[in-house]
């Protein structure tokens, strides 16, 4: 079979951005991957937290070949613009890009419908634009009016299937962070596709509604935005000890789809208290606040001060860490010697060419554009001199070295850090027993109620079961 035009370009394409990916997050996570369709027409629909970077992860984290559509202001420039085409990027013409020109509309719907009428796929984004955090905002009605229109051509027999998605960030802004690309069961469009001729807008807006509560359900989303303070709190708290219980989670769930599934039900143990017995949340809530008060003048972390009985354990994991540092410490200065010109163009690029309002969904892509460019070129220069200094194959062995080295060396400052408020939080916690000991109770008392709140949720949700 002949490939479509442009796919030996996009493979390499998308080797080069995995690539950038692998350098930029830890870990990719997929969770069910096995519900993406190998064959056949298939529109994602995911939410937006994280800009550019957003079409990055999912395109790496899709064996087959993604079709996105994308702002029509990528376009402007001419080798852009060829390189997108390639790549089988859709353009779009957003109100905010020109009011006037929103006649592109039905030309984006077309060149989609071309894509999925070969059996490809389509990558489409519905809140329509990425904001810094990450709650789910309005779905717009574009991706289930694609997909029905689309099915409608066809007689309800294209066999279309939109799968959600869902992104989570632990945090997007960060280098090194993690990210999880959580797949939903697939909907089929003809489900929705009843009635359509007649009533229309009834079915667009059946399917975009039902879109929204899939991707609800693989991110953590919250009904409530004011209990977002509370439930980040909650999580900072309750999480390992959460993890440390037997909860049956999804089969084969990974670390990142782990948390994502205990976080949520945090959110429904709170949820469920603010709901049932308000005066008890705003109690419970005050606490924590007090508790977590404590916690900052004190310059503790949760995690020291539940280790605080155990004050061997504690000591000795700082004086381990400290042997760790000094034997890390030449390989990590000579990481840090190459990676300061280089990390430098980068952070002076994020400044550049992200917009202050939206600057934490915005640093990674421009980190990792930045980074493939400003990397690249001042390690080809190092190796090159490198070579004229020594030759082959000495040359060869030193630029081997120093991707490893670029990231032991930023794993060094990182654990260099928690290093020096672990050996803080000792000194405190070994000088202050009493005040340690109190913050003890109440955290126990905390993790205590929560406990209660799980419990009260887990017997209410069985009596509506019965």
């Amino acid at each position: 079979m002949k490939q479509p035009a442009g796919i030996g370009l996009y493979h390499a394409i998308r080797w080069i951005i995995g690539l950038a990916l692998g350098f930029y997050f830890r870990r990719i996570e997929r969770f069910h991957a096995d519900r993406v369709p190998v064959v056949g027409p298939v529109l994602f629909t995911s939410n937006h937290p994280n800009s550019l970077t957003d079409s990055f992860v999912i395109g790496a984290a899709v064996q087959r070949k993604v079709n996105f559509v994308a702002t029509v202001q990528l376009f402007r420039f001419k080798p852009v613009k060829w390189l997108l085409t390639q790549c089988g990027v859709i353009p779009i013409n957003r109100v905010k890009d020109d009011p006037r020109a929103m006649r592109t509309i039905a030309d984006t719907f077309e060149a989609a419908f071309r894509v999925l009428e070969r059996g490809e796929a389509v990558g489409i984004f519905p809140e329509g634009i990425t904001y810094d955090d990450s709650q789910l905002k309005e779905i717009k009605s574009g991706a289930a009016r694609m997909a029905l229109e689309l099915e409608q051509r066809h007689g309800g027999k294209l066999g279309l299937q939109v799968v959600p998605v869902g992104l989570t960030f632990s945090a997007k802004e960060i280098y090194r962070s993690d990210a999880l690309v959580n797949f939903g069961e697939p909907i089929l469009a003809v489900d929705f596709l009843a009635d359509y001729a007649e009533r229309r807008k009834e079915c667009i807006h059946r399917l975009t509604a039902e879109i929204e509560r899939r991707i609800q359900s693989l991110i953590l989303h919250l009904p409530q935005l004011e209990h977002a303070r509370v439930i980040a709190a909650v999580k900072r708290l309750y999480l390992e000890h959460l993890r440390g219980e037997a909860v049956p989670l999804s089969e084969g769930a990974s670390p990142r789809a782990e948390e994502l599934l205990l976080s949520q039900r945090i959110v429904e143990a709170v949820e469920h208290v603010y709901r049932s017995n308000p005066e008890r949340a705003a109690a419970f809530a005050a606490r924590l606040d007090t508790y977590e008060r404590w916690l900052a003048r004190l310059q503790l972390s949760d995690e020291n001060l539940a280790l605080s009985p155990k004050k061997e354990r504690l000591v000795g994991r700082s004086l381990f860490s400290a042997l760790v540092g000094i034997c890390g410490a030449p390989i990590a200065l000579y990481g840090w010697l190459h990676r300061a010109i280089p990390y430098a163009l980068v952070k002076w690029a994020v400044g550049r060419f992200t917009d202050p309002g939206h600057r934490k969904a915005q640093t990674s892509t421009a980190a990792i554009e930045a980074g493939i460019v400003a990397f690249g070129l001042c390690y080809g220069v190092f190796i090159l001199i490198f070579h004229s200094l020594f030759g082959w194959p000495a040359s060869f062995w030193y630029a081997l070295s120093l991707p490893p080295a670029s990231l032991l060396a930023h794993y060094y400052l990182c654990e260099a850090r928690k290093w020096i408020a672990g050996v803080r939080n000792t000194i405190v916690l070994l000088r202050t027993p009493m005040g340690s000991r109190r913050l003890l109770r109440l955290r126990a008392e905390l993790i205590a109620e929560i406990d209660a709140a799980r419990r009260e949720l887990k017997q209410g949700m069985a009596l509506a079961a019965t």
